[in-house]
């Protein structure tokens, strides 16, 4: 068999992996969008490594768009087998891609009706733009899914048997195994997805894999450690503080709707319980954190045992007297006009898109308003920036002065950091032959590698975009 790989290869989005055995079944490994400006894959989304008819089964690791955001793509391009996922998974997905769609339509609306006109009165031959997928191609998509339970092996054809472990990351998020029988071996094949971290709110620890004699493994965090609680809810409040009752500011949180919001959420809402937070109002700005939000409490079989005993004296973890969920575009443009000190918590984490940019234009130019940044951003979207120090920024097409104060808290991340990453994996040293990095930028890869060497990994690879190996 070989492995291709055909997405967030030295890269931090759109994973995507193609396995083919020796008799031609195929099997993609997540089938994510890539998000973000960068030119070398500008063209990234819209064209496949692969041929999508050939894709005989699709196993998705998690809901977060970077590696379920081209399921529809994917679907109308051709592939017409099952998409294979935990069952929260696929709950999550109904509401992100339809999201996706939606912004992928607006796009080609605001390019054809804005841009385009002002391209072609310039003289360009520049042509109408249509969007990557729309809300149809997700019916049809969803359509194709398959849901399974973890830690219960089965069959997607006769020679390959898939197990889901917990991989802690987000609800329904997985690891894959493949047992695999080829030529009268049997050979085990593992995807970690993106891994989670132990100890924090809401999910269930990471499960340990099987041990396997290939593993993709993600490194988002390779070259990092994260902060940890109690310090965490400690530094957390501190901020709160300082924004909202001593300088009487905003605190803008940009937070991935999925996850991200719902964590935060429970961690105000677990200071609320305790008498801990001011009595300033909050807000959840982002009509998917709201839907996603609901499909948490749906799914408490992916809860971990503090939130089940947190149940016990609160019956809603995500629900507090202060705190308002925001759907209606008119409450969110109302937002930016109060200047009375309040939490925002709104999409996307990146700052790219969304609601944020407009609470985000609103408030950094002034030094009582605190931005908490609360995950990774790409270094070329206004989050990277921010994160990089920058003293201006530009959003919809005005630069603005960077005067509010800019945090950063990395321990909010839903990735394993590198120690994190390390034990995740400790157990796979005997058995295993291969250990490829991906969904990783180059630097933490190789810092990732050399921690791996150090104790006791032989062979590490750092595979290129479209990089196929023979495995043995």
């Amino acid at each position: 068999m070989k492995i291709k790989f055909c997405g967030a290869a030295r890269e931090v989005t759109g994973s995507a992996h193609l396995l083919t055995l020796d008799n031609g079944y195929k099997i993609l490994l997540d089938c994510g969008l890539y998000q973000g400006h960068s030119s070398d894959y500008k063209s990234f989304n819209e064209n496949w490594l692969f041929d999508p008819a050939e894709i005989d089964c699709l196993v998705l690791s998690h809901a977060h768009i970077d590696h379920s955001g081209r399921l529809p793509k994917i679907v109308k391009d051709g592939f017409k087998g099952n998409i294979i996922s935990t069952h929260a998974t696929r709950s999550l997905c109904a509401i992100m891609l339809l999201d996706s769609a939606h912004i992928q339509e607006k796009d080609a609306e605001f390019y054809n009706t804005r841009i385009l006109p002002k391209k072609r009165k310039k003289g360009k031959d520049v042509s109408y733009r249509e969007p990557l997928y729309t809300k149809d191609d997700v019916e049809v998509t969803m359509d194709r899914f398959v849901g399974y339970p973890y830690n219960q092996w089965f069959r997607i054809n006769e020679d390959v048997e898939v197990l889901f472990k917990d991989a802690g990351h987000i609800l329904g998020s997985a690891s894959v195994t493949l047992r695999i029988r080829e030529n009268g071996e049997t050979k085990m094949f593992g995807f970690t997805g993106d891994v989670g971290r132990p100890n924090r709110p809401i999910l269930r620890d990471p499960q340990r894999m099987p041990e396997v004699d290939y593993l993709i493994c993600e490194s988002t965090y390779g070259g990092k450690d994260h902060e940890a609680p109690p310090a965490e809810m400690d530094h957390f409040l501190r901020i709160i503080k300082e924004t909202c009752v001593e300088r009487k500011g905003k605190l803008i949180i940009p937070a991935f709707s999925v996850g991200r919001t719902q964590e935060i959420v429970y961690m105000l809402d677990q200071l609320e319980t305790a008498g801990k937070l001011p009595k300033i109002p909050v807000y959840v700005d982002s009509p998917l954190a709201v839907n996603a939000t609901m499909i948490f409490g749906t799914h408490p079989e992916c809860y971990d045992k503090q939130l089940h005993e947190y149940l016990l004296i609160d019956d809603n973890p995500f629900g507090f007297n202060s705190l308002t969920y925001v759907r209606k575009v008119e409450v969110s443009k109302s937002l930016n006009n109060r200047t009375e000190p309040c939490i925002i918590i709104s999409s996307s984490g990146m700052m790219n898109a969304g609601r944020v940019k407009h609470h985000l234009f609103n408030s950094i130019d002034q030094d009582k308003n605190t931005l908490l940044i609360v995950g990774y951003c790409s270094p070329e979207t206004p989050g990277g920036k921010l994160r990089s120090g920058a003293e201006e920024i530009r959003l919809f097409g005005e630069m603005k002065p960077v005067r509010a104060r800019i945090e950063i808290m990395d321990s909010f991340s839903a990735h394993a950091d590198r120690n994190e990453l390390l034990d995740f994996v400790e157990h796979q040293k005997g058995k295993l032959k291969t250990l490829f990095l991906v969904h990783g930028t180059i630097e933490r890869q190789e810092k990732f590698r050399d921690m791996l060497n150090e104790n006791g990994f032989g062979d590490v690879q750092i595979p290129q975009l479209g990089e196929s190996i023979k495995l043995d």
